[in-house]
């Protein structure tokens, strides 16, 4: 029997335990070595499994309707589907004989009614786990808008300093003087971009000129008299304000 090994690490918190791609693909040839299993190809992927529309394990499950392998191993079952979807695409291929055959280094199968529905159970289960995680991430982020903490990335002017937003002691001056600009009412919104780059101002993240698009998120941010705006409602924020509100 011809064997196709699915190796899957995604980036979210979902995976934050599991092993990495070349773990998983270290412990599955080990293990497929162990039980004389034929790997004709490997596929690896980088990708959540919280969705459909994984390119790769698309790719691997056409080539298997087109009898290419009719066996895959993998190093647990929820790293073939954390989503209903996909979790019954591989139950339905095993229905029909597309796939006679799953292996796992840490779980069982066997192709039989029972087989089925406690894989279909797996399948539930890392669902449920992601659903759940997403639900107590939502509930986290909430309470960190309670308490006035703003759950992203500070604007010009300040510093993500591990839990806590901190005023930037070289940008925020910078800011400052923006708006001191801004407020004598003699400059078009062009004339106070060409200001900001004398001034100093680049984009946070490349480092370039501000774009008129930045000037004007910062000159209407909220952010800088100490609110922050999440889903489209304003709160109260626990960082310093570094503009007055008059």
């Amino acid at each position: 029997m011809k064997y196709f090994l699915y190796a899957r690490k995604s980036t979210d918190t979902e995976d934050k335990q599991v092993l990495s791609i070349q773990s998983q693909l270290n412990e599955v040839r080990e293990y497929a070595k162990k039980e004389n299993l034929v790997i004709v190809q490997e596929f690896q992927e980088a990708k959540t499994a919280k969705s459909p529309g994984r390119p790769i394990f698309n790719e691997m499950i056409k080539r298997i309707e087109k009898g290419e392998a009719s066996g895959i191993i993998a190093w647990h079952p929820d790293r073939l589907a954390r989503n209903s979807i996909d979790g019954g695409k591989i139950i339905y291929l095993v229905d029909t004989g597309k796939i006679t055959d799953l292996k796992f280094p840490t779980y069982r199968f066997d192709n039989s009614a029972q087989g089925k529905f406690m894989l279909n159970i797996i399948f539930g289960q890392s669902k449920y786990y992601v659903d759940n995680l997403s639900e107590n991430t939502k509930r986290g982020l909430r309470e960190k808008v309670r308490l006035g903490e703003f759950p992203g990335f500070s604007p010009i002017g300040y510093l993500n300093d591990r839990n806590k937003i901190i005023v930037d002691p070289v940008t925020s001056p910078l800011v400052q003087k923006l708006y001191a600009l801004c407020a004598e009412g003699n400059y078009t919104q062009d004339q106070l971009r060409k200001l900001a780059t004398a001034l100093g101002l680049v984009s946070k993240r490349r480092k370039r000129p501000l774009s008129y698009s930045n000037v004007h998120r910062i000159l209407t941010n909220p952010f800088y008299l100490g609110l922050f705006v999440y889903k489209g409602e304003i709160f109260q924020g626990s960082h310093p304000a570094i503009i007055e509100k008059k």
